[in-house]
């Protein structure tokens, strides 16, 4: 492993990382230790959904993977910004709403879904500054 590749990266993927990474450990965090419901719990959910809604806008200047796709540089991986809008959305819904099943639904996918599916997905299958960044070229 080494960070190299990322040293080397465009500032826009330096940012996306830099907000991808609290935002997975925050998320671990407040799903598995944090007591729900105490303002601890809601003040840092908040930063965690401001962090996806952040990592999700930076995306959409990221084109390394296809920049010369008919879709302005976008690639699939890119399918999964209007998820983290539409999920954080609703996780903040049924959050303000008393709604806690709905929250911690949309909760639950918006982390594994776009963090955890799409992160593996980034690390072992497509090519890239994350794949390079865990095994070398």
């Amino acid at each position: 492993m080494t960070v190299e590749p990322l040293l080397r990266a465009p500032l826009i993927v330096q940012a996306h990382v830099a907000t991808v990474v609290p935002a997975f450990l925050l998320g671990a965090w407040l799903l598995v230790f944090s007591r729900k419901g105490l303002p601890w719990h809601r003040a840092l959910g908040a930063l965690f959904l401001t962090l996806m809604v952040t990592t999700a806008i930076l995306a959409l200047f990221i084109h390394r993977r296809m920049p010369d796709s008919p879709a302005l540089g976008m690639s699939p991986t890119h399918l999964f910004v209007p998820f983290v809008l539409f999920a954080t959305w609703r996780a903040l819904d049924g959050a303000l709403r008393g709604h806690v099943k709905q929250h911690q639904r949309w909760v639950m996918g918006l982390f594994f879904g776009a963090l955890v599916i799409n992160g593996l997905n980034n690390v072992f299958f497509l090519p890239g500054i994350t794949h390079e960044v865990f095994f070398g070229r």
